[in-house]
Parts: structure tokens; C-alpha cells; sequence
């Protein structure tokens, strides 16, 4: 007689919000894989439920209780036999508050405390009530988490910079991730040497300020994030690196030099400014004005002059005026960005914006984020419709929707389809490009085909 294998537990993780938050998700599944615990996607089966949740957008609280109740359902069907998660920065900011009104909770993290997952699991299978681990610990979490061992895609992310000083007005990071950490050179090449043995040729290096990274570099100084792209971009396999989300008072000499002088370093930026009034921004405590965002923007073109730029906007902020706004639009028609993030100001409990005096009216809030929205869209379209034309060197990601179809990433980080056979995926190939749409490109293989070992800087 043979011994038949333990069923196995299936884990779901639902998981909004940032970059760094997917990361995470995937960190949290590396950690309790030792337990036993594979992915399913039906919350029926699920043994585990995580939520890794964002507290920057509007509601968001409100979003995972709403969530919470539909699982409540899904316990009690399974006659409360599934532990029940919530993690990241709603679950930071909240803490306890969660556990009062879901009391089916089971766990409830913050984002500096999922290495310590098992335990938690463990003591909440010992004990009634929930596992509750909100304070940043003094141990780095990173050297308490397992090698990733998961297949990768022909993308990944690599967090190397957590937390953040800069305490902008509206903004909840420095409170739900804590002050700014930067992980040592060796720990990051490592973890990136690891991605790319596994299929990764793209890596996106994470941070709420990763331009402030400042990590022990083998001589036990400080390296620039300069620095480490460019050894980074000595690992064999390795054919594209990214980086995000930045700041402008860390962009530092270096770091643009680096976009001029290291081709694995993607000629594309996401550089938030937030609001082109430099009232604004100084009630914002961003520590910059609009002529600083511009002046730098002239300088990393320079560098790189095929650089694309992306930019998060708030319309709204307390205090803002309608001049304010139009500085605003202003600065946006100067720069012209090929990609954007924007949204109405909301308030946070806990940070100072949410106090303050001129709080803006919905409705104009609502108004003034339409003309920042219409015209970023006009940006976006014309710069993909500038992409016709070209031949672009695009690292294929997978299929796309339709049989035949492949999907990949320019340098610019556009998406583009085109036709192409399912041995294409995770190579960089030509692809002239035929057309651009408002969110997307559409092109043909370029013949004859040949991928390219590593992205050529423009001429």
C-alpha cells in the first residue's frame, strides 16, 4: 500500500494598488508555499484568503469591508474553515479598527511584517481571535524571506527601496510603510540574478522613492541607484531595467547620466509633479517648484533624448485656485507627457492636507480633474501615434487576444500587438509600427528577425 500525498491548501490574494503591492503578493505566496499553500483563483476552495490593500485611493477602507463581508459568506460556508488576511496599508493604518468591525479576521499585517506569515498562521490556529502585527519591526524583513522560486514571465519586479521621508501633505506612505530603507547592493543583484535564471529579461526595480536608494555597496559605501542600474545591467539575460516611482528631489546627476550612458536602462520615466503651481506645491511639502520639474526634465532629455515621460496629477489639493489649475495645464502642454496618472484630491485621516483650511469643492474638483484627464489623453494618443513608423525593438510577453496574436512592451512601455508565432515570448524582436491608438500599438514583425541582446540608446 502507497501513501497517498496530503491534499494540498489553495491560497488566494487579491491585491490592489501599487507595483510594489503585487510584489508583495508575491513575496506572501514564496512565504507560506513551505506550508503547503498553492494559488487558486476561486475563493470557494480557498483554505486562505489574503488582502493586500492600498490606502491612497478614495474609499479604500470602505472597499476591503465591502470585500470582507462577501468572505464572511464564503467562511461560514465552509464552516469557518478558512483563515481570513488583510495586509498592506489599510491594514497598517487601521489595525485594530478592522478586527472590531470584521471580527471573522483572522490576521491583519502591515507591509513590514508578511516574513513573519507562518507564525501568524500558527498562533492564530493556537488561539481564538485575531493575529494582529502592525509595528515596524527592527529586523529587516527581506532577510527573513525565502529565495523566489516560482517561474517568472518574461517581467518582473524587484523591490529595492521602501518607505518614505518626505511627508508630502496628502500623502499616507510615511505612516503605513515607515521612514526610507534601502536594500544592500549585494542582497538586490542577487535576488535579480535569481529573476533572471527563472525567465525574467525585464526587470522593474520598486520603491515608494526608489530614486532616494542609497544601498551598502560591496565597498560599504552608499551606491547611487546610477550605480547599481549599471551593474545590474552586467548580469547575462538580464536585457531591460525600469525603475519606479520617483521623486523629483532624488533625481541626482548620476542617475541621469546613467539614462544616457546604460542602453539596458529604458528610455522611459515616471516622475510625479503633482500639480504645476508652485503655491500648490509648496502646500504640498514637495520640496521642489515647477521651473525645478522642468529644468530636470530638460536635463534627463538631454541625456536621453527619446526619453517618455510619465506623471501622477492631483486636482483639487486644499487651497487650490483656479490660477493654480491653470499653472497646472500649463506645465502639462510644456512637458508632454506620454503617459499619466491623475485623480481628485481625497483626504486621508492622519495626514496634514486633510485638515487643512480651502478644502475644494466636489463638484470643481471633479471639473478640474476632466480638462487635466482630457488633455493627458490627447498627450497619450499623440505620442503613440508618433510610434507609427518606427521599428521598435519590443520584448514580447505572451499572446494577445486574438489567435495568432502576440503581445509585448516598447522601450517607451507601450503595449503593441502584433502577429507572430508563440516562440517569440520572452525575446526582444523588430516590430515596425503601424499604427497607434489611444492605449496600445499595433505593428508588424519586421523581417528578417533577430533579437537584439540589448536596447540600443537613439542616434
Amino acid at each position: 500500500m502507497t501513501d497517498t500525498p496530503a491534499p494540498r491548501k489553495r491560497l488566494l490574494i487579491r491585491t490592489w494598488g501599487c507595483q510594489m503591492n503585487v510584489y508583495d503578493s508575491a513575496r506572501m505566496a514564496d512565504v507560506l508555499a513551505p506550508l503547503g499553500y498553492a494559488p487558486t483563483e476561486q475563493v470557494e476552495e480557498a483554505d486562505m484568503v489574503i488582502l493586500n490593500t492600498c490606502h491612497i485611493r478614495e474609499k479604500a477602507t470602505e472597499k476591503v469591508f465591502s470585500d470582507l463581508g462577501r468572505l464572511r459568506e464564503a467562511k461560514q460556508a465552509r464552516g469557518g474553515e478558512m483563515v481570513i488576511a488583510v495586509a498592506g496599508c489599510v491594514a497598517q493604518a487601521e489595525g485594530a479598527e478592522i478586527t472590531a468591525r470584521a471580527p471573522w479576521v483572522d490576521l491583519v499585517l502591515g507591509p513590514q511584517s508578511y516574513h513573519r506569515l507562518p507564525e501568524m498562521v500558527a498562533r492564530a490556529a493556537r488561539a481564538a481571535g485575531t493575529v494582529i502585527e502592525t509595528e515596524f519591526p527592527t529586523e529587516d524583513k527581506f532577510d527573513h524571506l525565502p529565495e523566489t522560486t516560482a517561474p517568472q514571465g518574461a517581467t518582473a519586479f524587484l523591490t529595492i527601496q521602501e518607505g518614505c521621508d518626505k511627508f508630502c501633505s496628502f500623502c499616507v506612505v510615511p505612516y503605513t510603510r515607515g521612514s526610507e530603507y534601502s536594500r544592500p547592493v549585494a542582497a538586490i543583484v542577487a535576488e535579480a540574478e535569481r529573476l533572471v535564471a527563472l525567465g525574467a529579461r525585464e526587470i522593474t526595480l520598486l520603491g515608494q522613492n526608489v530614486n532616494a536608494w542609497h544601498g551598502e555597496g560591496p565597498d560599504g559605501g552608499a551606491w547611487t541607484l546610477g550605480r547599481l542600474a549599471r551593474r545590474l545591467a552586467e548580469i547575462e539575460g538580464l536585457l531591460r531595467i525600469r525603475y519606479t516611482t520617483s521623486h523629483p528631489r532624488d533625481m541626482d546627476d548620476d542617475l541621469i547620466a546613467a539614462h544616457g550612458d546604460t542602453p539596458a536602462l529604458m528610455p522611459f520615466l515616471h516622475l510625479p509633479v503633482q500639480s504645476g503651481s508652485d503655491r500648490v506645491l509648496r502646500m504640498m511639502n514637495r520640496g521642489h517648484t515647477a521651473a525645478d520639474y522642468l529644468r530636470l526634465v530638460e536635463r534627463l532629455r538631454a541625456a536621453r533624448p527619446d526619453l517618455a515621460l510619465s506623471t501622477d496629477i492631483i486636482a483639487g489639493h486644499p487651497g487650490e485656485t483656479d490660477a493654480d489649475h491653470a499653472a497646472t495645464l500649463a506645465l502639462i502642454r510644456e512637458v508632454g507627457f506620454a503617459q499619466a496618472f491623475s485623480f481628485k484630491y481625497s483626504a486621508r485621516p492622519g495626514t496634514p492636507a486633510s485638515t487643512m483650511a480651502g478644502q475644494v469643492e466636489e463638484a470643481v474638483k471633479d471639473a478640474r480633474l476632466a480638462e487635466v484627464q482630457a488633455l493627458l489623453r490627447d498627450q497619450q494618443t499623440a505620442f503613440n501615434r508618433s510610434r507609427a513608423g518606427l521599428v521598435a525593438e519590443v520584448l514580447v510577453t505572451g499572446p494577445g487576444r486574438h489567435p495568432g496574436q502576440m503581445a509585448g512592451r516598447t522601450p517607451w512601455l507601450n503595449p503593441v500587438h502584433f502577429e507572430g508565432p508563440a516562440e517569440l515570448a520572452g525575446q526582444v524582436v523588430p516590430v515596425r509600427i503601424l499604427a497607434g491608438h489611444p492605449n496600445s500599438l499595433t505593428g508588424t514583425l519586421a523581417a528578417p528577425h533577430r533579437a537584439q541582446p540589448r536596447e540600443r540608446p537613439a542616434a
